[in-house]
Formats: structure tokens, sequence, C-alpha cells
């Protein structure tokens, strides 16, 4: 069976991909709580200043590596200067730790579209709901396979016949359904002091945490030092802008955390009678309180139901990215057959899922370094080794192969026209910036 790859075939069905691997829960439930725990307006407004800066110049450097490679991220930076290959080992690691436990939060996410499904919807409000399902040992585990087994048939299609495709159908339904419920929360009483809160930045609310969390969450959000877009950028045709693509991307995940944002906040404003307070849940925003403000509203069944099918999209578009980076990696390294390495990864997904899913439950009382099975390993991932990631990637690229590499592949097509502020962001800022989040990290975690 051939193990050759094969690219997007549409310069669309690549954004549409890419910008899918980027919105996902970190855009749905991660942003509004952290826009309300950091200021609100003045967090947005430094969030956009660095997608547009530091985020750009980051995706563009991954795109142009995969692209120009035509490998994944284990191995396109061998190819670029032998001195990197251990860097692209590092990366390849990465997708792998997060598959399983993203998974595990995509059974919850099922879990809860199903239960709105039934007309459970009041039931999944109650005090309680959530702890006594993720504490549960079976029925975790069952969404679980079933959320992982949805990403892996998409995957088994294919990167034009499932991965292009689907991503065609799911963002735009995605980003209409995000619409509409934005449009909805903005008619609840109380909502527009949400609205206030959220768009008018407040300078007395600005400080170094408000751009380190800013930082961390567009890392998180834009797939970033995951390998994803260096292994997406090995299926991206030659002939497309490739700077003009980035931008795309960026507008499709900024608008989608912006949307969920005045989705969010304005609701939870208006079921808390405007206390910010009420947003800073974490994982708990999503399952516990939105779930009390669908019971609160007005039609809130048929919100709950819509919202859940948004998120389990929004999910699905980047579980998909990382499984299909994973097996990218193992065909870059195996050269066998494409099915057999999916039905290997899917079931390898499973069973390293068992741990993060039983964290909550039997094994609670398993402990790494002080955290439950499934917070660690997204603390060592997205805390710890995707900083580290992105800090030796500009480093290789500034100071090993030099940013020419980059600027000559972007410019294959066009002129690039932001060359400069990459020239500036690739060798400077970025490294600067970087080392700060995974400081800020290091220091909150002692």
């Amino acid at each position: 069976m051939s193990t050759e790859k094969t690219g997007f075939s549409s310069r669309i069905g690549f954004i549409l991909a890419a910008a899918g691997s980027a919105v996902g829960l970190g855009n749905i439930w991660r942003f509004p709580y952290l826009a309300a725990q950091y200021g609100g307006g003045i967090f947005l407004l430094v969030y956009l200043v660095l997608v547009v800066t530091f985020g750009f110049s980051l995706m563009v450097t991954e795109i142009a590596i995969g692209r120009k490679t035509g490998k994944s991220a284990i191995e396109a930076f061998g190819v670029l200067n032998k001195k990197g290959s251990w860097i692209g080992y590092l990366i390849s690691a990465v997708p792998m730790i997060i598959l399983p436990y993203y998974c595990v939060i995509g059974g919850w996410v099922i879990k809860y579209g199903v239960t709105y499904a039934i007309g459970q919807g009041t039931a999944a409000a109650a005090d309680g709901y959530f702890n006594s399902f993720i504490g549960s040992t079976g029925s975790p585990l069952l969404y679980a396979a079933i959320y992982i087994i949805l990403t892996a048939v998409v995957v088994l299609m294919g990167v034009q016949k499932g991965i292009e495709k689907v991503s065609k159908f799911m963002m735009p339904v995605l980003l209409v359904m995000t619409i509409g419920i934005s449009i909805y929360s903005l008619t609840l009483d109380g909502a527009i002091e949400g609205v206030k809160y959220y768009l008018i930045p407040n300078f007395s609310h600005f400080s170094l945490k408000t751009v380190v969390a800013a930082m961390g969450q567009m890392f998180y959000s834009m797939s970033l030092a995951m390998g994803i877009m260096i292994t997406y950028g090995s299926y991206m045709p030659k002939k497309e802008n490739l700077e003009g693509s980035v931008r795309h991307i960026e507008i499709f995940d900024t608008g989608v955390a912006f949307l969920a944002g005045l989705m969010i906040i304005p609701a939870v404003f208006s079921f808390s009678g405007g206390d910010p307070s009420a947003l800073n849940q974490g994982p708990g925003l999503m399952f516990v309180t939105l779930p009390k403000v669908f019971d609160s509203m007005p039609g809130g069944h048929i919100v709950g139901i819509v919202f859940f099918i948004l998120v389990l999209f929004a999910a699905l578009t980047s579980s998909i990215s990382l499984m299909e980076t994973v097996v990218s990696i193992f065909q870059d390294k195996l050269k066998v057959s494409r099915r057999l390495l999916c039905i290997l990864v899917m079931i390898g997904t499973m069973l390293v899922a068992i741990p993060s899913s039983l964290g909550y439950g039997v094994w609670s009382e398993v402990l790494i370094f002080g955290k439950q099975i499934l917070d660690f390993f997204d603390f060592l991932s997205n805390n710890i080794m995707m900083p580290i990631a992105a800090l030796l990637t500009c480093i290789f690229v500034a100071y090993v192969v030099k940013t020419k590499v980059i600027e000559d592949e972007v410019e294959l097509t066009s002129r690039f026209k932001s060359k400069k502020l990459y020239q500036v962001m690739i060798p400077y800022v970025c490294p600067i910036f970087l080392v700060a989040i995974l400081i800020s990290s290091l220091v909150g975690y002692v």
C-alpha cells in the first residue's frame, strides 16, 4: 500500500483546515474566561496586537518549514540543517501528549451534547452533575472512545477526502452557530454590561500578567509549536500565497475567539448579575456555569444543543489536526501504510487516554507533582514544552539556518509584505516573550 502523502487540493481547503486546527476548545471556553480574568477589553486589545505580530511570525515560520521540506516536524528541522534534528523530536512529542487528554475532554463535550439532545439540560445544570460524571469509570471512557473513533474516521479518509472536506463543512457551520448564539446573548437582560467589560479597554487592569496570559492563549489557540502547522504546511501547494493564507487563518481563528467572548461573557454577566468572577471557572465554565446559564434562559435548551454541537465541531477540527500530525510523524519515520498507522494511532490514543479519564475517578489520588493526571499533561505540554519548542524554533531559524530561508519560501509566489516585521520578531522579540512565558509558568507552578 502506498505511503505517499497527498496535499490539499485548494487554498481555501488549506486555510479552513489550518483554521480548524487553530479553532478549538481554547477559543470557545479558554479565551472567554481568560479575557474576563485579565481585564476584559484590555486583554482583548493585547491579544489582538500579539496575534498580528508574534503569532503571525511563528505561524509563517512553521508553515514555511513544512512547505519547504515537505516533511512533518520530526524530519523537517533535520532536512534544513542536521543540527536541528533533535528539535523535531521534541516538537513531535507535543501532539502525542496532547491528543489523548484532549480526546477525554472531547468525550465530555459529546456527553453534554447528548444530554441536551435528550432534553436533560436541567439535570446538566444541577450542582454536582459534572463532577459525578467525570468521577465515574465507564461513561467518560465510552464517550472518549466515541470521540477518538470520530476523529480517526476523518483522518483515515485522508487529507483531501477527509480533513479538507470535513473542514469545508464544519468551519462555516461553526461560524454561523457562533454568530447566532452571540446575537442571542446580546438580547439578554444585563448583557450590555458584559459587552462593555469585554470590548472597552480599561488600562488600569493592564499588567505584565495580562501580556503573559494573552501570549499563552495566543500560543494555545493558534496551534503553534505542536508540529501541526509544519505538517499542514507540508501539504500546502507551492503555488499558494503563504503570507496571505496565514493572515486568513489568523482572521478566522481570532474571529471565532472574539465571537466566543461575545457569546459567553454577556450571557454569564446576565446570569451572575454582572460579576466577572463567575467566568473564572476554567473547565468548569463550559460544563458547570454555562449549563446553569442555559437553564435560566428562555429557550435555553435549544441554545444548549446548538452550543455543544458548536463546541464539538471546534474540538473535532483540532483533534483531527493533532491525530493527522501524529500519523504524519510516524509515516515519515516508519514508511508504512497510512491506513495501518491511523488504526495504530487510534488504538494508542485510546490506551493513553485511560489514565487521564480515570484521574478524576478511581485514580483521583494519583497525583503528578500535585496535579491530577490530565491537568499534569496539560501543564507539561502547554506551559513547558510548547514555549521551549517555539523558543528553539526561533533560535534555529534566526541563528542556524537564518531567516532568509523562510523569507525565500514565502516569496515563491509573492512579495513578503511583512518581511521587516518578521526580521525583528523571530530573532529578537519572540525569544524574549517565550522566555517570559516559560518563567511565568514555572514561577506560577512553584
